[in-house]
This record gives C-alpha cells, structure tokens and sequence, in this order.
C-alpha cells in the first residue's frame, strides 16, 4: 500500500496535482478548416442556385422583383401532361424495380449467399454499359416489329410498349438504370438487420413467404425501401437522354422545349422541381430520425 501511494505521489508531481492531458498537435485548427470547407461547398451549390431563383423573379420590363413565371407554372402548355406523365412512368418504376429486388436481396441474403456475387455484378451493369448505348439498342429492337414482325401479336406488343400517353419502354429501362441504386440501399438495410431470426421465427409460426415479405421484411426495410424509392424517382424525374433518344415527352425533355421561347419559365420549372426532390428527402430523413427515436425508446 505504501508503494502505491509514493508511485501516486510521484506522478502527481509537486503539490500533488496531475499533469493535464497533452494538447494534440494542429487539433484546435481542425474546426475552422471543417467551417471552410462546409462554406465552399455551400457557395458551390448555392450560387448557382440563388442565380436561378433571380433570373426567374427579376423583372426585365418594369424592374423589381416579380412571380408570375412560377404563377405561370401550372397552366403552361403541355406541363400537366409531360409532368403527369413522368410522375406516372416514376410510380410505375419504383413499384416494378421494388417488386423485383426485395424478393432477390432477401433470398439472396438469406438463402442463397453463394450468389451475392453475381447478383452484385448484374446491377452493376448498367452503370458499366453507357445508356446512349443502351437506349440505341432498345431503338434497334424496336424497330423489328414492322420490318419482320408486322400483323403479328408480337408487333402489336412492341407498339403497345411505344405508346405516347405511357410509354412502357420508358419504364421497363428505367428499371434497369435504377438497379444499381436500389439493390444498395435494400442490400445496406437487409445487412444492418437481423431477418434471419425474424424470418425464421415468422415462418415457425406458420406464416407463408409472401406474409413474411410484407409483414415482417418491409416495415424492417422501411427506411432502405424509402431511400430506393426515392432515388428512382429522382432519376426518373431527372432523365432527359433516353426519353428525348425515344421520341417521348416527359417532364425533362418538355423543360428543354420550352428553354428555347420561354427561357425564365423553364428555370423556374427546373428550380421547384430542386425543391420538390429537397422535400421528399427531407421527408425521409424526418422518417427515419422519428423511427430511430421510437426504437430508442
């Protein structure tokens, strides 16, 4: 017991108060270089953006400020249409890729983990394969139908698939284009949970797959699913090379149309569609941190 007090004593030093902790080197500067870097960052994406919102609100003729290309927003020519048409072709996107690839990672995760691999290097594909490329090769197939399938049900189906109002090819390579993104954020969530346990203990009770599914799989990737969504639609909602390749109008290509005679509106129709996909991501995070309270608690 003496020894360990005069072991105590001794690294106390005189007037038996300990040294305090040694300062890091460069550790007090870090904040202010973490500030810098956040304020470029944020002029970076701001600047352009606030240079947007004025070149839409200001008022050539009279000077001031003005909203009446927002105001001029809804009753455009075509906007209901081509916006309606791509929030349709976005929907229908989400729920097939979804439908697709929940049942792939689970399975795969859960039964087949020997296919993680391939299954991995098949969404990656398209991010390998340029989409000029992919969408020539959907043109070119398509073509088939009336140079050698004419008067058959086939060259029906590929002019059913072409139809102006809701283009189904759209949606079925939009599908593939957005495979990447949404087997990452389910894989991601199906790693982060314990379905294993879960799905066993479901199906003990006597619950069939597809119960299991939709019961005990989804509310668990809640927040993976919701991600998914969300960057399908965004993707959706933001591509212009296949849709104008194609000859169909959505929403982007129709931004393009108008760019030429009526350049304000076309911004501000660029920037409300920025804050729409801002909200929805909002509403996700806010999801997200409101689940993660409830678990806590």
């Amino acid at each position: 017991m003496a020894v360990v007090t005069a072991l105590a004593e001794s690294v106390a030093g005189a007037g038996g108060v300990a040294p305090g902790t040694p300062v890091r080197p460069g550790r007090r500067g870090a904040g202010a270089w973490r500030f810098a870097v956040l304020a470029v960052l944020g002029l970076y994406f701001l600047v352009p953006i606030a240079a947007s919102v004025w070149f839409t609100i200001r008022d050539r003729g009279r000077g001031g400020v003005t909203a009446r290309h927002y105001a001029a927003i809804p009753g455009a020519e075509g906007f209901a249409e081509a916006f309606t048409r791509s929030l349709v072709i976005a929907g229908l996107t989400v729920v097939l890729v979804l439908l697709l690839m929940v049942p792939t990672v689970v399975l795969v995760n859960l039964r087949l983990p020997r296919l993680r691999t391939a299954v991995e290097l098949l969404t990656l594909m398209p991010l390998v394969l340029p989409p000029i490329a992919l969408v020539v090769g959907v043109r070119s197939v398509l073509a088939w139908a009336p140079d050698y399938f004419l008067n058959t049900p086939l060259a029906e189906a590929f002019f059913a698939l072409q139809e102006p109002s809701l283009p189904w090819i759209l949606v079925l390579v939009y599908v593939v284009l957005a495979l990447p993104f949404v087997y990452r954020a389910l894989d991601a969530g199906v790693r982060g949970a314990d379905l294993r346990t879960l799905t066993e203990a479901a199906r003990n009770l006597g619950a069939s797959w597809p119960r299991v599914l939709v019961s005990v799989v989804l509310p668990v990737l809640r927040t993976s699913v919701l991600n998914a969504s969300f960057l399908t639609l965004a993707l959706v909602l933001g591509e212009y090379t296949i849709a104008a390749i194609l000859g169909f109008e959505t929403f982007p290509t129709w931004i393009v149309r108008i760019s030429g005679s009526q350049p304000q509106l076309s911004v501000a129709v660029s920037v409300l569609s920025l804050l729409i996909t801002w909200v929805l991501l909002l509403l996700i995070s806010a999801l997200d941190r409101r689940r993660g309270t409830k678990e806590t608690a």
